[in-house]
């Protein structure tokens, strides 16, 4: 452990997306874990849901038992609607206090749209503009302005990080836009099989969320801040495969602008970012070498019509999606090195 060190409770360590920042954070040379938390098996050591981790560790017990007084940061990967109420508690008492939340209750900058998505009354709403929505790499100069870092959804995450480059170039047209991104059930959660009920799960493909996703509401809010004209539509897959995400996305580039202007923006863009690995024009990418890493993918391809072309953007939904990007936005915030723990 070297000096430089601060101490970390994980709050919802049991679930998938807590599974893997608990393993993630044992890799870390900064950090001490000091408390994971769940609301169900205290007492229980992690090593008994996850085999991987091999780091002794305390056992799991209620986010009661914590003494705040001595806790750098705080990772929340809770049901949404829970971290709002946590974080409302403690914000003001504890000012060395640091949060970033993995659920969706500061990702929307506006309480009544939040509260039209998730059938929830947003119990901190004074602390929303206190927060930032932080993809890493779009967001790493800000970071260290605020306490409470959002960690972005899984889709919009892989949506936004090939798109914004380009949106920002404007060599893209606004109207048209479609998106189509199929995921692993990791990302519904240990409870999937609650939510899906759809038949032969295991070896099929499931269209869902047709028209009103639940990321579409902070994929439209980031993009807008670029341009209020874009259009798109986006429509997500559950795919018969435990994690991982590949979303197509469909557009038209500008007439005057080459297939390897677009690759070669993205790349100048990405230049300095270690996770996001930028392919030659027209390559086949898949969820395959994104597994397990905090990598992003992106290969930019031509379609047989004129001008359009799709643009393949692979990460790994519980990693880069979740839990790798909320390490990555705590090295940010930290100063540390930002693959720290990630490689």
């Amino acid at each position: 452990m070297t000096k430089n060190c601060i101490n970390v409770v994980v709050a919802g360590a049991t679930g998938y997306v807590g599974l893997d920042l608990v393993y993630l954070l044992t890799k870390h040379p900064n950090i001490k874990i000091v408390n994971l938390c769940a609301r169900k098996n205290i007492g229980k050591k992690i090593t008994s849901f996850d085999k991987r981790i091999k780091k002794k560790l305390p056992k799991i017990s209620k986010i009661n038992n914590v003494n705040w007084r001595k806790v750098d940061l705080l990772f929340l990967s809770l049901p949404n609607g829970e971290a709002q109420i946590l974080i409302n508690k403690l914000y003001n008492k504890y000012q060395n206090l640091k949060f970033i939340d993995l659920s969706a209750d500061f990702r929307l900058q506006n309480a009544n749209i939040y509260k039209n998505i998730y059938k929830k009354k947003h119990k901190a709403k004074n602390l929303i503009k206190k927060s930032i929505y932080s993809i890493a790499e779009l967001k790493k100069k800000k970071t260290n302005n605020y306490r409470i870092i959002s960690n972005p959804g899984c889709y919009p995450t892989s949506i936004q990080i090939p798109l914004v480059p380009l949106l920002k170039k404007k060599i893209i047209e606004l109207k048209n836009i479609t998106i189509d991104s199929k995921s692993g059930y990791s990302g519904a959660g240990k409870n999937y099989k609650s939510k899906f009920n759809f038949k032969n799960f295991y070896i099929s493909t499931y269209a869902y969320a047709v028209k009103n996703h639940r990321h579409i509401a902070e994929i439209d809010q980031e993009l807008k801040k670029i341009s209020k004209k874009i259009k798109f539509t986006f429509n997500p897959h559950l795919i018969p495969s435990f994690r991982g995400i590949l979303s197509s996305i469909y557009l038209y580039k500008k007439s005057n602008i080459s297939l390897n202007k677009i690759v070669n923006i993205l790349k100048a863009y990405y230049k300095n970012d270690f996770f996001i690995k930028i392919y030659k024009p027209n390559t086949q990418i898949g969820t395959g070498s994104v597994i397990e890493t905090n990598n992003c993918d992106i290969s930019v391809c031509q379609t047989r019509l004129k001008n359009k072309i799709v643009i393949f953007s692979s990460i790994d939904n519980l990693i880069k999606g979740a839990a790798g990007q909320a390490i990555q936005n705590m090295n940010i915030l930290y100063n540390f090195r930002e693959t720290s723990g990630l490689k």
